[in-house]
């Protein structure tokens, strides 16, 4: 996720500004190619993703800018489907934790400053507290741990952090990455709505305004469509933008943003 300027939203904006981090890689490969080549581009746009923006990495691409496509999802180019609340709400991968019900493990690298193991012990309340088939408990042990959060210097210009991608197998993506100096703050709960969207998309949640960037992003609007395979509107939600969704692409620095209840809606209508 990027970390949005209020006062200069555009120029972050491109990369996928501030909405929440990317993802970490589940492991490394070979040393990231240097640019996307026009085969990758349409893989990655056959997906559905949007192709602004795409940033190698060891291992698959970065798009969205905090989503990673592994080398191994690009080449097997599987089906999916989104899940829309609403002309611009919530959307998922068709690859899903399955198992249910099922306890999650997370761990915090012990590299990062005090402040992250009461955002995580947040991030972790708001889950369980939506009474979701998925439930989610704090470890010690990092390699041991579902969703480890691992420490990193920098993951680029204004990066708060990276996902390490999407559910594969019934399992859900290895954790994810965050940058403390990026994020250069110590309230709980912002730090805890980062961590919040980065365990969304983990277990299979795309951002919120997917078909329209610009919502939370600023610049120009972004709307890549939903590919071949449509979009499910879940009954009783609103057709209006969400304006506070934790999984919104974009978010201002400080900002706090505990599940609306469209968030709610989505998370029990898939877990």
């Amino acid at each position: 996720m990027k970390i949005k300027n209020l006062f200069a939203a555009t120029a972050f904006c491109a990369a996928s500004v501030l909405a929440l981090s990317s993802c970490s890689k589940k492991e490394e490969v070979a040393a990231a190619p240097t640019v996307a080549t026009q085969e990758v581009l349409g893989q990655i746009k056959a997906l559905g993703f949007g192709t602004e923006g795409v940033r190698p990495v060891a291992g698959g691409f970065v798009v969205e800018g905090d989503m990673l496509l592994t080398n191994a999802m690009l080449a097997s180019a599987p089906g999916y489907s989104t899940l829309r609340v609403g002309d611009e709400e919530q959307y998922r991968t068709t690859n899903l934790v399955g198992s249910l019900p099922r306890t999650l493990t997370v761990s915090l690298s012990a590299q990062f400053p005090a402040a992250y193991g009461a955002a995580i012990d947040e991030a972790i309340l708001r889950y369980n507290a939506a009474n979701l088939q998925l439930h989610f408990t704090r470890v010690a042990n990092d390699a041991a741990a579902d969703l480890p959060v691992k420490y990193s210097a920098d993951l680029g210009p204004g990066v708060l952090g990276q996902s390490g991608g999407f559910p594969s197998g019934g399992n859900p993506a290895p954790g994810f990455t965050l940058v403390p100096s990026v994020i250069n703050s110590t309230i709980t709960n912002y730090i805890a709505t980062i961590m919040a969207h980065e365990m969304g998309h983990c277990i299979g949640m795309r951002h919120t305004d997917y078909y329209n960037r610009q919502y939370s992003c600023g610049g120009r609007k972004s709307n890549e469509g939903a590919s071949t395979v449509g979009a499910i509107l879940i009954p009783g939600t609103p057709s209006t933008a969400e304006p506070n969704s934790w999984m919104l692409a974009c978010v201002g620095n400080g900002v706090n943003r505990p599940f609306t209840s469209n968030d709610l809606t989505a998370l029990n209508y898939i877990y």
